[in-house]
């Protein structure tokens, strides 16, 4: 008798225990669900040439909205190449936001730079800030046509 009152508790402790779990989330950008992939649409300062072939100039990528802050780059396209990009926003609410920003930018731009593309590996320790960075200077190579 005692063996099966103790098992009933213990049983009934687990099962209490795991339904007060909150379900995992993925670590990921914050915002709107219907929205993910999408973004706002601001003017580039270039515009892509008829025929496929991108317009030398600079474009303005869509701010990304993130955990930390928002994150937003402009990236320059030289005969259909990227060849610069200025962060225009980056996580700053706080001291440790601005420190990982100050970690993370330099090395996704040295990095977008060496590839010229978005296709690029995101920092350690900085997931949030890397995704907003390259989904941001994606969308201003899309409006580039690159």
């Amino acid at each position: 008798m005692r063996r099966a009152v103790l098992t009933a508790a213990s049983t009934t402790a687990l099962v209490v225990l795991l339904l007060s779990l909150k379900p995992h989330q993925p670590a990921g950008l914050t915002g709107d669900p219907s929205q993910v992939g999408a973004a706002p649409t601001p003017s580039p300062s270039g515009s892509p040439r008829r025929g496929g072939h991108p317009a030398d100039g600079t474009y303005t990528g869509a701010p990304i909205s993130t955990r930390y802050g928002d994150v937003q780059v402009a990236a320059t396209v030289t005969t259909g190449r990227l060849t610069a990009v200025k962060v225009l926003r980056a996580p700053s609410e706080n001291g440790r936001d601005r420190e990982i920003a100050a970690y993370a930018v330099p090395r996704l731009t040295q990095e977008a730079l060496s590839v010229h593309s978005a296709r690029i590996d995101a920092v350690s320790g900085a997931s949030y800030t890397s995704e907003g960075y390259i989904r941001s200077l994606q969308s201003a190579l899309d409006r580039a046509g690159v």
